[in-house]
């Protein structure tokens, strides 16, 4: 790392001058010594600078002949890659991170003969495995196959990404079991080692183990960890088959430890002088679970973590994207959209590099102009991002078409029908997978040309599913949302007597009045059961916070009253059963809310159980739109409601 002389401190942020670049012809022995100039490089990255970053690299190492500068290009390059999902990047990201993953390979210490390995069963000395060979390993030896871990990892990541196929997934989940052993040998020595100083008497560290490593251990352990724990419990199941086990705690404690975050302090305890370079990753790493996970997860979520990480970060990199976009989506997670779109649209201003990142940007702002059900500017966002952007056309598109339903502007009629037929036919698949949300879209553009171009309340379903209705101001619930949910109930019930009539009339009619009434009524009961128990992490002013307590009651009865109705219309319902599942996910919540643990307990077992909840599932052919999804979540709350936690 740079010296203390080269750094200095402006305005909290962090400036350093770069290393000298190498001289003389490169021998392994001293790959260590490169650690300064990938350190330089990555600050050059983070603070926005990408590609100063990219051309640090080639200048310092031309050939890509060293450890950590040809492993730490093969990560930028896959960083971008996998934010612009374009087929050339992606390629040439795969091939930089396989030249990375055999230099590493290059330097690891080589395994010994069929013979020796045996032996080492008998002989501990002679173990080729284990604790016992990481001991033996020099140095550079260590870091190489610390380095061999991470960029396994990344191939097997975009390999997944890019293969689109099945076979090339269980390749690719072969490698990744390669990493996560590797990781958990050199945790176990880590472990080792510390507990051995210890006893020594040399502190709670062993001191001859360098910063760097250490933040690599830790990153690799905690994530791994992470990881295994975020699985669906399907997966898990199979996973636990083969000795694997994710501890979310111990994972989130060893990501922290680089940085030595502490509950009890807003300051970490890890200066810049003593973190190892794989610090500022594992702090990403925390506000990647905090901020964005925890759309899919309750246990383990700790917001305030998250600020005091965002804080420390952002007078360190005050022009660093990724930690404008953490500060954006910190306020949105608050319920603050209009704040989290200063961040986003300082996150536009930051660089002009990468444009894909802009593309972060505008699918956070499309969000939080839902949250303030700003429809026109939504529209604008996602308009940039089907033109622009490739990670998902097909849900830009829709998100498109949606904003201009909503919008009942009959100069776009014939634009609508266009993007709705356009929307099948831009589905990916990423490994021989069906992505949820875009099989969910590809169905609700069919049903919109069967039902002679219209839909329900297209963009405020769409708002429901990227947490745009939970992360809303009261207000905006209370004055914009709800009373839509009104005007289209009124609808309904003018057609009640004879539903036949209702939609395009006809054979039809029936089947579209009862799909309708039942998302009508869950967007209804979900926007009352935000008016009534905002989110948790939710910040609202003295006002609000008075206006909640007074209006719970009736607020709350409302949404029951909805989600119940939508229970007894499950037989009726035709295509869109997903609502009823999703139904008895929300209700368990807000009776977790209300403190009736055991109902709630009982409703996501429902729709953990397989059973057809809609009763007449005869008319559903295979899963029901977003079913991972509502599993996922169903399952982290009951794990929560378990452990007597918020949901």
């Amino acid at each position: 790392m740079p010296t203390q002389d080269q750094e200095t401190k402006t305005s909290g942020e962090w400036h350093a001058s770069p290393p000298p670049f190498p001289k003389g012809p490169y021998t392994p022995t001293r790959a260590l010594e490169d650690i300064d100039g990938i350190t330089y490089a990555l600050h050059l990255f983070l603070g926005s600078h990408m590609v100063e970053s990219e051309a640090y690299c080639r200048e310092y190492d031309p050939k890509m002949e060293r450890l950590y500068t040809a492993t730490g290009f093969g990560l930028i390059q896959c960083v971008k890659g996998l934010m612009s999902f374009e087929d050339e990047d992606l390629v040439d990201a795969i091939a930089q991170v396989r030249h990375g993953n055999t230099i590493a390979s290059q330097h690891r210490k080589r395994a010994g003969s069929l013979p020796t390995r045996l032996a080492g069963l008998v002989i501990g000395a002679l173990n080729t495995s284990g604790v016992g060979f990481i001991k033996s390993m020099t140095p550079v030896e260590r870091h190489a196959e610390l380095v061999y871990a991470e960029s396994l990892f990344e191939k097997a990541l975009l390999g997944i990404v890019y293969s689109g196929d099945w076979l090339a997934f269980i390749k690719e989940a072969l490698n990744m079991r390669t990493t996560i052993n590797i990781y958990r040998q050199l945790g176990k020595y880590l472990e080792t080692a510390d507990a051995e100083a210890q006893v020594k008497g040399l502190g709670s560290e062993d001191p001859s183990i360098d910063a760097h490593f250490r933040s690599g251990v830790y990153l690799g352990v905690g994530m791994s960890n992470l990881i295994l724990s975020l699985m669906p419990s399907k997966l898990l199941t199979i996973v636990e088959l083969f000795g694997y086990k994710g501890d979310r705690h111990l994972g989130l404690a060893y990501l922290q430890k680089a940085g030595g975050w502490l509950a009890a302090s807003d300051v970490p305890a890890i200066t810049l002088e003593q973190e190892g370079v794989r610090r500022t990753i594992c702090d990403m790493a925390l506000l990647i679970f905090h901020l964005v996970l925890s759309s899919f997860t309750f246990e383990g979520v700790d917001i305030r973590m998250a600020q005091k990480i965002l804080d420390y970060h952002i007078q360190r990199y005050p022009n660093g994207v990724f930690f404008l976009f953490g500060q954006g989506r910190l306020h949105l997670c608050r319920s603050q959209p209009r704040k989290a779109l200063e961040y986003y649209r300082k996150a536009l201003e930051a660089q002009n590099q990468y444009r894909n990142l802009h593309h972060i940007s505008f699918w956070e702002m499309a969000i939080a102009r839902l949250a303030l059900w700003e429809v026109s500017e939504s529209l604008d966002c996602w308009r940039t991002l089907a033109a622009e952007a490739t990670w998902s056309k097909a849900t830009y598109t829709y998100g498109v078409a949606v904003c201009l339903l909503h919008l009942a502007d009959e100069k776009h009629t014939v634009e609508i029908a266009a993007l709705m037929g356009k929307v099948p036919e831009l589905r990916q698949r990423i490994a021989g997978k069906s992505i949820p949300i875009e099989k969910f879209v590809a169905r609700k553009a069919r049903k919109f040309a069967q039902q002679g171009g219209r839909l329900a309340l297209p963009a405020l379903e769409y708002a429901y599913l990227f947490f745009g209705i939970s992360h809303a101001p009261r207000d905006v619930l209370v004055t914009k949302m709800l009373p839509l949910v009104a005007a289209q109930l009124e609808a309904l019930d003018a057609h009640a007597a004879e539903p036949a009539k209702y939609g395009t009339g006809e054979k039809r009619g029936e089947e579209e009045y009862w799909d309708d009434r039942a998302l009508t009524l869950f967007l209804k009961g979900v926007c009352s059961r935000y008016i009534a128990y905002p989110d948790p992490d939710a910040v609202l002013d003295p006002t609000d916070e008075v206006a909640v307590k007074e209006g719970r009651e009736d607020a709350a009865k409302g949404a029951q009253e909805a989600f119940l109705a939508i229970f007894d219309l499950g037989p009726k319902i035709v295509y869109d059963h997903y609502l009823v599942y999703c139904a008895h996910y929300e209700y368990a919540r807000l009776l977790a809310c209300q403190g009736d643990k055991v109902n709630a307990r009982i409703h996501l077992e429902l729709v953990l159980s397989g059973k057809p909840l809609e009763v007449n599932a005869a008319g559903r052919k295979g899963k029901y739109s977003m079913e991972n999804a509502i599993h996922i979540r169903s399952h982290a709350a009951l794990e929560a409601l378990e452990r007597n936690h918020r949901i």
